[in-house]
């Protein structure tokens, strides 16, 4: 680099920094979360559950209650710090969209043990719906030799592990580390499961890639989604007047959607034990018991009227 051009260089970055404060910070009592600490917690948590898949433990003997304490009180105290971090970072800041009030600094501890202690009294029972999923995915795949095998190589079980543990801290108004961890899952797995989102018991996501899953869809019990699906929004345009707000379609009980499918708008409701065909777009409810194809590969464009604004396929 020319040095004779770095200060106007320098000037002009640090100028943008000065022009958004809200992202740009030269507090150095700054908060963030660690993103390495959060999946730390995640791999901890993936251990306490799945025991000796993932590490060299063998506590499943006549006394795993020593290894489970021991793991639980190190996650307990990694997490514990990491939600310091991120009530922080949120700290004298609301989200009027989200209708999620400010929290004041002086509040933040008592707001992290509230947290820390709910999330870890829900573990027993997340750990029991990770169980239905292995079964879903036992029972949903013929290639599957054990169920072994789908805790410890499938990375649609993976995406689900984390989604499960992201959503707990989701619903407890908990900033930026429930996204750290489905962004952790998402890079690793290609699957894309907000941690808002509802997804109810024995969840199977088969060859699991390039599965969208919105952050107000909500999933019933036994749904079974191939690679490819979306379950996302019609249209996000308004941005975030649209926070907060149904977007995402309901998938009820017992249905099963082929891959490269799109189910997609809040009002948008598939019905108990209905089949989507790989490939289908949905945006109108579907009766329980449907079976919905593709019809011809016809494409139909309206054009704008001359005195439109703007328009829409």
């Amino acid at each position: 680099m020319h040095t004779e051009n770095l200060d106007a260089i320098v000037e002009s970055i640090a100028q943008n920094y000065r022009t958004s404060p809200e992202i740009f910070f030269t507090d150095p009592d700054r908060h963030f979360p660690n993103k390495k600490n959060v999946e730390g917690i995640l791999k901890s948590l993936r251990r306490v559950m799945f025991p000796s898949y993932f590490g060299d433990e063998a506590p499943t003997g006549a006394k795993p209650e020593y290894f489970i304490g021991e793991m639980l009180l190190r996650i307990e105290d990694s997490l514990r710090r990491e939600l310091r971090e991120a009530f922080l970072f949120r700290a004298g800041k609301g989200d009027e969209m989200n209708q999620i009030a400010p929290i004041a600094y002086e509040d933040v501890d008592a707001r992290v043990e509230e947290v820390c202690t709910a999330f870890m009294n829900r573990l027993p029972e997340v750990h029991r719906i990770l169980l239905t999923d292995v079964q879903a995915a036992f029972d949903g795949d013929p290639a599957a030799q054990s169920k072994e095998d789908i805790i410890f190589s499938y990375p649609g079980f993976f995406a689900v592990f984390v989604y499960r543990i992201a959503h707990e801290l989701y619903v407890q108004g908990v900033p930026v580390i429930p996204r750290i961890m489905s962004e952790y899952a998402h890079s690793g797995t290609g699957v894309d499961i907000n941690p808002g989102a509802q997804i109810d018991e024995y969840f199977f996501i088969d060859h699991a890639t390039g599965v969208v899953i919105g952050e107000t869809t909500t999933i019933g019990k036994h749904v079974k989604v191939y690679q490819g699906v979306t379950l996302g929004a019609l249209s996000t345009r308004a941005g975030q007047q649209l926070a907060g707000v149904k977007r995402h379609p309901t998938i009820e009980d017992n249905v099963t959607i082929y891959s490269n499918a799109s189910v997609l708008g809040g009002e948008t409701v598939v019905g108990a034990g209905s089949v989507i065909a790989g490939s289908a777009f949905v945006t109108e409810s579907v009766p329980a018991n449907s079976r919905v194809s593709v019809s011809g590969q016809k494409i139909c464009v309206r054009a704008p009227k001359k005195s439109a604004a703007s328009w829409e396929l």
